[in-house]
């Protein structure tokens, strides 16, 4: 068993006739380009997929490989995966060659290899270099060609940085590097996830509403920070993969996501000094403004150098944790507490600062004001309240919600009554049991 640790970058098609120089410019051995054709299988049923499991035969020039890839995590659009890889003497798939301890439990193995059956293919041209890149030697593949499932398809045109051997941040300077230039987004959908949606019959993705954080019963403060990075930086990339599939509401969620990830430098600022996060949140604003211009275009700025080096720059530090370089003792010890105590401290003092900003009726021009603070806040419940149950947590966040909407659409005649709806509400983390 190995783990799999690579960042998966999607081409824009203009920039597809310079990738191979600008891979080769770091030297490294070159492999000239291989036909690979990879066969995926799951029951009918889809039992693997359920179980985050992944399963494929791979042909190159009458070799044949299986591999089992067993459920990781993504962060941005780096993908850490334990994997099992077979050598085959033939192209059919068997599966009692693979380690008894990869099934999770649920799973009648015993029966399980007369249930499979091809699902999809991928089938494409790969042509890669392995490079030494500081202390780490980084295998670069670019891959061109198809996903397929019956009639369906849909092209492959990506490169992969795959960590052979080293550490994670060479990796992720050499991917800063790499996409200096431009015309490269983070991927965070793979090529058996998307073969799965052809299977499937491409089903519609729908917006997500932004998920609470629901942290372990006994996370530490720096855990939280870790975690609620990590949910922004999913629902970011989920509803970037919506954008450039022309749902123009996916915007405002991505936006929703930025937000969140300033929002947490904010709530952390006690423990973690601004000028640990200040290159970060000038970059953040600075895209959140391209964003939300009316006329921005996700196939043109999903692919713009600042916009992934803003990706890849907070991908780098959740990763490399770079926070702990800037913090003192006092502040350690303050991350090294519980997440719980901190949130419902946190949550207090959120709820104190918007009952005195919205104690009393506003004029417009106050509430516009005050509006800012609002949405922050908002960001904030989302942070700091995923020890309580969700309905409650909900019906709190939606009351502090009508008012922020009363706001901006302010014809509806409803501020003050959602003012004070949100306003008298008792805090939910004062009289409901942790979950």
């Amino acid at each position: 068993m190995s783990e799999e640790t690579e960042l998966k970058f999607i081409i824009h098609p203009d920039a597809l006739a310079h990738v191979a120089e600008r891979v080769s410019v770091f030297g490294g051995t070159h492999f000239a380009p291989q036909h690979l054709i990879n066969l995926y299988f799951d029951t009918q049923d889809l039992e693997l997929r359920r179980h985050g499991l992944g399963l494929r035969v791979r042909g190159n020039n009458d070799r044949y490989e299986m591999t089992a890839k067993t459920a990781g995590k993504i962060i941005g659009g780096l993908h850490q995966h334990p994997e099992y890889n077979i050598a085959l003497p033939g192209p059919e798939l068997n599966i009692s060659l693979l380690p008894t301890d990869i099934w999770p439990q649920g799973i009648a193995v015993d029966s399980l290899q007369a249930r499979l059956a091809p699902l999809f293919s991928t089938d494409y041209q790969r042509e890669k270099w392995v490079i030494t890149y500081g202390e780490s030697e980084i295998e670069v593949a670019f891959d061109r060609g198809d996903v397929l499932a019956g009639a369906a398809r849909e092209a492959i045109c990506e490169l992969e940085m795959e960590l052979l051997s080293g550490n994670i941040a060479d990796l992720l300077t050499f991917a800063q590097q790499i996409s200096a230039d431009g015309g490269l987004r983070l991927g965070s959908v793979s090529k058996a996830a998307r073969g799965y949606d052809l299977a499937a019959g491409s089903p519609t993705r729908e917006i997500r509403a932004l998920s609470l954080l629901r942290p372990a019963p006994k996370a530490s403060v720096e855990q939280g920070l870790r975690e609620g990075l990590s949910l922004a930086l999913a629902h970011w990339q989920y509803h970037e993969e919506l954008w450039l599939a022309d749902v123009p509401l996916a915007r405002d969620s991505i936006l929703a996501a930025i937000a969140l990830v300033r929002e947490t430098f904010v709530v952390m600022g006690n423990m973690i000094p601004r000028k640990a996060t200040h290159v970060l949140r000038e970059q953040l604003v600075d895209i959140s403004a391209l964003i939300a211009l009316p006329d921005s275009d996700p196939h043109d700025l999903c692919y713009q150098t600042r916009y992934l080096q803003c990706k890849l720059a907070i991908t780098t530090w959740l990763i490399l944790q770079e926070w702990r370089a800037s913090v003192d003792e006092k502040a350690r010890k303050k991350l090294d507490g519980s997440f719980k105590r901190f949130a419902d401290i946190m949550l207090s003092r959120c709820a104190a600062e918007l009952k005195v900003a919205f104690g009393r009726a506003l004029s417009s021009e106050e509430y516009q004001q005050q509006l800012p603070r609002l949405a922050r806040h908002i960001m904030a419940f989302h942070l700091l309240s995923g020890f309580y149950p969700v309905n409650n947590v909900l019906t709190y966040i939606l009351h502090w919600q009508a008012l922020e909407q009363a706001i901006i659409l302010p014809e509806t005649n409803d501020v003050e009554f959602m003012r004070h709806q949100a306003v008298t509400q008792p805090g939910f983390w004062l009289s409901v049991s942790r979950r």
